[in-house]
């Protein structure tokens, strides 16, 4: 398999990391002109797990370091493989809670609170899992997310009193998806093996990136058949959406709108496990999770979700934008 080992390239990977997760939900924005949410997620499920098939019988499969993809599935031990599957189906429960508030509450607010919170949470419990990090520094950063939401709900909070529509919804569904999220990425991180740097070697039973990342999209394309059902028959926002719709209503365009959602988003997740080894899991989560700002840059600017928002807005969103940089810049220079 291929392994990064520079930090350099682990951190340009991580930033790779934070545009794709940040940008993929624009995918939705797209569709969601056409048909419901609900149906997009059908297709952006497909695109994970396809695309972390392709990485394993390509990467994964590659090169003299570690196990190559099918030689490491079939060694692996069911107490790590049932690890990654379980983080899978974790993170897509709170990502389609994550999606629901995308469309109540708009990109601005659903990514700085929900996977903000995320964030937080997120290096909080992958640093108890490995032990690895700048404890202080992680703190700081960590803090800095922490005010940068407060901020942002202040803000949303401004549109109610310039006759903007907005629900407390929004905020209660994106905290929701946000405590989930915190937890999905520590169980991936635990099922993968160490790299031994003289001989390349991976830790027996435990697996590598590659097939972590396969069971991880495994379990989160198999649960949608739990998640994403009862979303359907009991949505949190609207009618119920026919199962039928998905074959009725859409076409090639919708479908591929999806599976490409799907493809970004895991190409994010790939090169966030691919490089945690060269950095560490809780800065590669944490930097990763800089999504939120991209996120927020993208209903701000592009999908004009503040328009029209009062006076001293504009200075909460700069202030929120502001101490995202700074708690990100703490949690890089944290492995420096």
């Amino acid at each position: 398999m291929v392994i990064v080992e520079s930090y350099p390239l682990a951190v340009v990977m991580c930033i790779v990391t934070m545009l794709c997760w940040g940008s993929w939900a624009n995918t939705q924005k797209l569709a969601s002109k056409k048909w419901r949410f609900q149906l997009f997620y059908w297709d952006y499920a497909i695109g994970v797990f396809l695309l972390s098939l392709l990485l394993a019988f390509t990467l994964g499969s590659m090169g003299t370091g570690g196990r190559g993809f099918m030689v490491d599935l079939q060694q692996a031990d069911a107490k790590w493989l049932g690890s990654a599957f379980i983080g899978g189906v974790t993170f897509n429960l709170s990502n389609i809670l994550l999606v629901a508030a995308i469309d109540i509450a708009g990109l601005a607010v659903a990514f700085p609170i929900g996977v903000g919170l995320a964030l937080c949470l997120g290096v909080i419990t992958t640093f108890l899992a490995t032990g690895q990090g700048n404890v202080s520094m992680l703190a700081v950063g960590v803090t800095g997310i922490l005010i940068a939401i407060i901020l942002d709900a202040l803000a949303y909070k401004k549109l109610a009193s310039a006759g903007k529509k907005t629900s407390v919804k929004g905020i209660v569904i994106s905290v929701a998806a946000g405590i989930l999220m915190g937890w999905f990425y520590s169980f991936v991180a635990k099922s993968m093996g160490p790299v031994d740097p003289a001989t390349k070697a991976l830790e027996a039973g435990k697996l590598s990136p590659y097939t972590a990342i396969v069971l991880f999209s495994a379990g989160l394309l198999a649960s949608n058949f739990v998640w994403n059902s009862i979303m359907m028959v009991k949505p949190l926002s609207g009618d119920p959406v026919p199962f039928g719709d998905y074959f009725s209503k859409g076409n090639i365009r919708l479908h591929a709108i999806g599976i490409l959602g799907g493809i970004i988003w895991n190409v994010g997740m790939s090169f966030s496990i691919i490089a945690s080894a060269a950095a560490d899991p809780a800065l590669a989560y944490g930097l990763g999770q800089g999504a939120t700002m991209v996120g927020a840059l993208w209903g701000v600017f592009i999908w004009k979700e503040f328009k029209g928002a009062p006076e001293g807005t504009n200075k909460l969103l700069a202030a929120m934008f502001f101490f995202y940089l700074l708690g990100l810049g703490i949690l890089i220079a944290s492995k420096l």
